[in-house]
Parts: structure tokens; C-alpha cells; sequence
């Protein structure tokens, strides 16, 4: 694993938990991580971490709805 060190503005109002559950959710969206990695990522359980995508504005569900339907349609 990287280590990366940033220099925020002190006005950000963001804590470092904030900021980096804003990083894995983000990363989890885009499907650049598994809900497992971002959840190493954020320093917590998957179950955890699922439950607080939601105030990161991050659906569990990391599909498409063209996605979604195919799976449906061959379920």
C-alpha cells in the first residue's frame, strides 16, 4: 500500500475521518476499489462502511441501471 501525505487548508471543516471516507467512497463509486478495499481503505468493517456510503452521497448498489436490468433479466 501507498502512503500519500497531503497539506489541506486549515478552513476545510473536514476532520482526517472525513476525508478519507470522502476518498474511499468516492474510489468505491467510480469502481476503482471493492466495498472491501475502500472499507480497509476508511479503516473500517465493510458492514460499517456500507451503512455510512449513504452521507457520502454513494449508493451500495455500484451498478448501472443497463447493469441492473441484465442481471435481473438472466436472474
Amino acid at each position: 500500500m501507498n502512503t500519500l501525505t497531503l497539506h489541506l487548508p486549515d478552513g476545510l471543516g473536514m476532520d482526517e475521518h472525513d476525508l478519507v471516507m470522502t476518498l474511499a467512497s468516492k474510489l468505491y463509486e467510480e469502481g476503482k476499489l471493492s466495498l472491501g478495499q475502500a472499507a480497509d481503505l476508511a479503516g473500517l468493517s465493510k458492514r460499517t462502511f456500507a451503512e455510512l456510503l449513504g452521507k457520502y452521497n454513494v449508493s451500495i448498489f455500484n451498478q448501472d441501471v443497463d447493469d441492473l436490468s441484465r442481471d435481473v433479466a438472466n436472474a
